[in-house]
């Protein structure tokens, strides 16, 4: 008989899809996840590349999503990338970009 036969890997194996399935139906969240919004979407890399320059420098938190679609793209541009702040610091976030000249229909 295999490990992987044994009826206690069975046993492993029904108890990992029973807490899975807990933790879905629950919809909770761990504890050291923070919720982030989206700031920006664009397709413009120098705009991605300025703003996460003035976040960083603002000591705001961010997250840039997409950024590695272009490989399935095919390095076209075609997909936007999407800026991502922390709920806490998005006022400050916008504030930050609106007076450096970052705002308009790439703002949310």
């Amino acid at each position: 008989m295999a490990a992987a036969d044994s009826p206690a890997s069975g046993e492993l194996a029904r108890a990992g899809a029973k807490s899975n399935r807990i933790a879905f139906t629950r919809n909770a969240r761990p504890a050291n996840v923070t919720p982030m919004i989206e700031l920006l979407r664009t397709n413009d890399a120098v705009v991605i590349s300025f703003v996460e320059s003035l976040l960083r420098d603002a000591g705001i938190n961010f997250l840039v999503a997409d950024q590695n679609m272009s490989i399935m793209e095919g390095s076209l541009g075609v997909l936007p990338r999407r800026v991502l702040v922390t709920e806490e610091q998005a006022e400050a976030a916008r504030k930050l970009l609106k007076d450096a000249g970052v705002a308009g229909d790439q703002l949310r």
